[in-house]
């Protein structure tokens, strides 16, 4: 299997989840061996490349940082590219923050689609998992372990209503990121949209790109698109974080009660145990 990127330039419009500022982006083809870097037009065209490397800090979304440049809220677009097999692409904005659109991966799937996948000369790249390692943070828990593919055994647990104790066993197969996960929308609380207001965060959020709870019900008049739609999204982000692998992960994850930093700190971990992985190519 060679590597891809995408067959022309698509762009999109959109405001940041945690900025309210609106944000102008496109997609731009890229050679192989690219990987996914994001090229902020605002500050002359600055490089910050998809890498836990350049992993800034992790409390509401996933943030890079480089040379003093920032940008956040990434893990969404960066599912999408890996869950449509994208290897390569120039993400071109002119903020901060990528537009969080609907709050899930669906629109970025429908623009990379529409954009089309190109085939390249070059085989593809994958870190294959050799051995286990794991992480514990107080209870929030994750590994990765061998799998002859990629694949997330999740968990959330949150004492609401409609969410309780959910579970997903997902593989990366043909078609299965679009169907199963690419439209799960993040979530969040009503008792802390005014801690992270107070924070400047989440000043663009709203009823049309997340899903607010209240204690006992939510905010949004729209159904869930999934009666599981918390713990996928949960998995869509896991997806997006290990994407800053920096190629295709073949590996299994396992996820209890994670986040953005958790998910940060494994991948970290896994690169530093050099027996544990190889790269192989396709």
């Amino acid at each position: 299997m060679n590597q891809t990127t995408i067959g022309k330039a698509v762009k999109t419009k959109g405001i940041g989840l945690h900025t309210g500022v609106d944000v102008n982006l496109k997609l731009k083809p890229a050679p192989p061996n690219t990987g996914y870097v994001f090229v902020r037009t605002d500050l002359d065209h600055f490089e910050i490349p998809a890498s836990v490397e350049y992993v800034s800090h992790c409390s509401y979304a996933t943030t890079l940082m480089r040379g003093g440049v920032v940008l956040s809220t990434c893990e969404h677009l960066l599912s999408a590219l890996r869950g449509t097999g994208i290897d390569n692409v120039f993400v071109e904005l002119d903020s901060i923050e990528i537009p969080i659109l609907d709050g899930s991966s669906e629109d970025w799937v429908e623009l990379i689609a529409k954009a089309g996948v190109k085939k390249l000369d070059d085989p593809r790249r994958t870190l294959k998992v050799l051995k286990r390692v794991d992480i514990d943070d107080g209870g929030r828990k994750m590994s990765v372990e061998p799998s002859d593919k990629f694949e997330i055994e999740c968990v959330i647990d949150f004492s609401h209503p409609f969410i309780q104790r959910q579970s997903f066993h997902f593989v990366m197969e043909n078609g299965s990121f679009g169907e199963q996960i690419a439209s799960a929308r993040t979530f969040g609380f009503t008792h802390e949209i005014e801690m992270l207001r107070k924070a400047n965060l989440a000043l663009g959020g709203s009823l049309d790109n997340a899903i607010v709870l209240t204690p006992d019900g939510m905010l949004n008049e729209t159904p869930l698109r999934f009666d599981d739609e918390f713990v996928r999204h949960k998995i869509l982000d896991i997806i997006g974080d290990v994407a800053l692998l920096g190629m295709p992960l073949q590996g299994k994850i396992t996820a209890e009660k994670s986040g953005h930093a958790v998910h940060a700190a494994l991948m970290s971990k896994l690169l530093k145990t050099e027996d544990a992985w190889a790269v192989i190519t396709s």
